[in-house]
């Protein structure tokens, strides 16, 4: 009976994050075909018509790759920047824009902002920190006192977060990757990591 149990439980470490990963590609890549005003669908002879899985995702990632190629050319255009002067004078459309490329910026531009893995004091006694990573270090423009920093905090489980204003102090830089402390929180902090040290002073 042991060996059963032992069998179900090595089953499980198994097969669970396989069909995970798979159920949550198969799920991405019809979210991102559903993106599509159409569908090209395939005639198979003696099977009926059935919809290309994936075909969406295709269609996307060369549309945006021919959308950079042309980009690396059309940016030091007038045309282009007469016509993003347009988009950030409209009130509305600015507010988007302006977030939606700032956003967009902040994973794969050149002003990444999710490299700077810090640990944040929250509490004294008990002492309690969490971990977070600084997207702005210098808050003074907005009105707020020099020492005072903006610390995005993602949430376990999920890809949404909290940002808040903290005092530079409570602040300790982490010694490793973005890439790395962002799956170690998403992942509820059960990822392993390996060597990972903290520097003993404030971030920035």
């Amino acid at each position: 009976m042991r060996k059963l149990i032992n069998y179900f439980l090595q089953g499980l470490l198994v097969a669970v994050p396989v069909i995970v990963t798979f159920y949550v590609l198969i799920v991405v890549v019809r979210w991102v075909d559903n993106l599509l005003p159409f569908q090209l669908p395939v005639d198979i002879p003696g099977y009926g018509t059935y919809d290309i899985p994936g075909l969406g995702l295709l269609i996307i990632v060369v549309v945006i790759t021919a959308f950079g190629y042309f980009a690396t050319h059309l940016v030091a255009n007038p045309v282009f920047r007469i016509f993003e002067k347009g988009m950030l004078r409209a009130p509305f459309i600015k507010i988007v824009y302006t977030a939606v490329k700032d956003l967009v910026e902040a994973f794969v531009g050149e002003k990444k902002r999710f490299n700077k893995p810090v640990l944040v004091k929250t509490t004294n006694e008990p002492e309690m920190h969490r971990i977070g990573f600084v997207t702005e270090d210098d808050l003074t423009s907005i009105g707020l006192p020099k020492g005072k920093i903006a610390v995005y905090f993602p949430f376990s489980y999920g890809f949404n977060g909290q940002l808040f204003i903290v005092p530079k102090q409570h602040v300790t830089a982490i010694d490793v990757s973005g890439t790395v402390m962002m799956k170690f929180i998403i992942s509820g902090g059960v990822t392993e990591l390996e060597g990972v040290n903290t520097n003993q002073g404030p971030a920035g």
